[in-house]
């Protein structure tokens, strides 16, 4: 039997992809709706049809052993998994891919490899498990390199001590969140961080990003559950000392936490991590509006309850991912512990929603795998797969997020709906956009907009370019974030450079040029590269 291989160009393995009848059934559901009659399914493509660019540089002997020139593996690292990287790569546009990918297995081959590409005038990209959505592990770095090298940290994957008195890990940082849990399992622990891209992304990436996980509330990113850091650099290995807090000046690990692999590629972290949870209980609260859905989740969110889930659906929304077809808004509420039962706080918590109109026809439940959450949660997992189908039929099918505060969330909200409505009827005829929201915070929301239009099959990059360009317009128009948990990457840099203090872009390009002289680490993401 075969080893099970990952899509090269797509989401996820290719065995979970949706089959040809899931595909056309899901396809045919979408071309009853006006505007999406000409969808037609295309043929997935093929990589020995892909004519990748020759490798323009070699491994040194010594690392040779290290490094791979298959086609499989160049092509797999080109891209992310956004919209755009899966168009690209279905479309077989792979201009750019990276020239070697290295898997190294310790530590000290990173260090070898850094140095190999420092003096080679080599880009080096830290690649976890290419789960990127915003360009973040693209090698097209410019004419200024003699190549690029995709690094994959994933051979570093163990879980290597754990001090049960203080309940921490420390964990290579190349493990992929399956490969994390299954080592934490056996002993009572999880790390309890589960962003949708768990399956296909690794703890260095979530370091490096800032990922957002799948919990709403109080532990909302990895920043909350890094202790300490290990990374190694051009320049040498930088360790932050392992502490519950500090006030000892800047962090050093707040500098490295979202730097997205341009001041050092990190190997190793110790995490807090927790007792596996025994206690738990879902519900699904329905509203007559988003707006009266989203006053009972920021009271929830100021209660100092702090429930697991407390994630707010548009109609459209819970429609399509719950199953709510009555034109109710959505609130699915979770909670769960492995010290205590928690039927008082989620009675309180229901009890909030109903104080703002909420009614709850499934009541609660002892688990979060039944009723609309577990509908839900469902299709949550296995949306990627879905999209990649609509990418194959010619659909626009594409998110992005944001933060804000409460007070703001209404006109940033009207704001962004009416940018992208009015910008789909001009430029694909039709189409539609929702809201979730991903985690709520005493002060403000994360809304999560999901865009699906009848594309045009060879112009959906384009199409969806102007469309991406007048959301992030009003995103920061309207006082939100480029982003809350995606990252910056190359995709938006335009805004993060509008976003961030421009005095803050010279200390980090300062930071930059200590760590990473050569300038190699990951160019043109958050800075511009130095050549």
């Amino acid at each position: 039997m075969g080893e099970r291989r990952r899509s090269w160009w797509g989401w996820g393995w290719e065995d979970e992809a949706l089959s040809a009848e899931q595909a056309g059934n899901l396809v045919a559901a979408l071309a009853t709706r006006p505007g999406f009659e000409k969808l037609e399914l295309r043929p997935a493509p093929r990589l020995e049809d892909v004519d990748l660019r020759a490798p323009r540089v070699a491994p040194p002997a010594p690392l040779a052993h290290l490094c791979s020139t298959d086609p499989y593996d160049r092509a797999g690292h080109t891209y992310g998994k956004s919209f755009r990287d899966v168009v690209r790569g279905f479309e077989g546009r792979l201009p750019h891919p990276p020239d070697v990918v290295a898997f190294p297995r310790t530590e000290d081959d990173v260090v070898a490899l850094l140095d190999w590409c420092a003096t080679a005038n080599i880009a080096a990209i830290p690649y976890g498990g290419g789960s990127s959505v915003v360009g973040g592990v693209e090698c097209e770095v410019g004419d200024g390199y003699a190549g690029a090298v995709s690094i994959d940290l994933t051979g570093l994957d163990r879980v290597l001590e754990i001090d049960r008195v203080s309940r921490a890990a420390r964990v290579q940082a190349g493990a992929l969140g399956p490969v994390l849990e299954d080592q934490l399992r056996p002993e009572g622990y999880t790390l309890r961080h589960f962003p949708q891209s768990f399956e296909f992304s690794t703890v260095g990436g979530w370091l490096a990003t800032r990922s957002g996980g799948h919990y709403a509330t109080l532990y909302t990113h990895i920043d909350d559950l890094c202790e300490s850091l290990r990374v190694v650099t051009p320049a040498g290995v930088v360790e932050s000392r392992r502490l519950p807090g500090s006030g000892a000046g800047p962090s050093p690990d707040r500098m490295f936490l979202g730097s997205e692999g341009i001041l050092g590629v990190i190997t190793e972290a110790w995490l807090r991590i927790q007792d596996r949870p025994t206690f738990k209980a879902s519900a699904g609260v329905r509203f007559p509006s988003l707006e009266a859905a989203a006053g009972a989740a920021r009271a929830v969110s100021q209660s100092a309850l702090f429930p697991t889930n407390c994630r707010v659906l548009d109609p459209g929304e819970a429609m399509t991912s719950a199953g709510v077809d009555d034109g109710s808004a959505l609130l699915i509420l979770g909670f769960e512990s492995a010290d205590h039962p928690v039927d008082a706080w989620m009675a309180r918590a229901v009890e909030l929603a109903q104080d703002h109109g909420g009614t709850l026809p499934e009541g609660v439940r002892s688990s979060s795998g039944d009723g609309a959450a577990g509908t839900w949660r469902s299709s949550f997992l296995r949306a990627p797969y879905g999209r990649d189908a609509l990418i194959a039929a010619g659909a626009v099918v594409e998110t992005f997020e944001t933060a804000c505060t409460w007070d703001a969330f209404p006109a940033l909200h009207a704001g962004v709906v009416a940018a992208v409505e009015s910008g789909l009827r001009q430029i694909t005829g039709g189409g539609w956009i929702t809201c979730r929201f991903t985690h709520v915070y005493p002060d403000g929301p994360a809304p999560y907009f999901t865009v699906v239009a009848p594309g045009t099959a060879g112009s959906q990059l384009e199409q969806w370019a102007e469309i991406k360009a007048l959301a992030s317009d009003a995103l920061l128009t309207y006082g939100g974030t480029i982003t809350h948990h995606h990252a910056v990457g190359r995709d938006h840099r335009p805004w993060y450079d509008r976003q961030r203090p421009e005095l803050f872009a010279g200390a980090l390009a300062a930071a930059k040029q200590t760590l990473d002289p050569a300038g190699v680490l990951n160019p043109g993401v958050l800075l511009d590269p130095v050549r």
